[in-house]
């Protein structure tokens, strides 16, 4: 009974903590200039750039293999998909990599 006051009590006294930490986090957020509409539609354009560039680039160089030297295979197609992927992969290492800058950030505070 005393072990499960305790508990009560910790879960207590950490909830002001989360509330502090998450209050500072949305007064830092408001305050801070440019992290308004256009920052958030700024962010959209990175990771859609950072899809679009190497999904065109593949298209190219496999239009420009495909005229050099023409096959039963298109290379456009396959660099097509592999700019694809590229870009996917590029566009998700981005936001994992800012994620984990704000996971610090918050880690740091509380």
């Amino acid at each position: 009974m005393a072990e499960q006051k305790k508990g009560q009590d910790e879960g207590r006294s950490g909830f002001p903590n989360r509330v502090g930490s998450s209050e500072r986090r949305r007064i830092r957020a408001r305050d801070s200039a440019g992290h308004g509409a256009w920052f958030g539609l700024g962010t959209f354009g990175i990771v859609g750039w950072s899809v679009t560039v190497p999904t065109i680039l593949g298209v190219f160089a496999g239009v420009w293999i495909d005229s050099r030297w023409p096959g039963r295979h298109s290379w456009t197609l396959m660099l097509l998909a592999v700019g694809l992927v590229a870009g996917c992969l590029n566009a998700w290492l981005w936001l994992k990599r800012n994620r984990e800058a704000i996971s610090r950030e918050q880690d740091h505070e509380g």
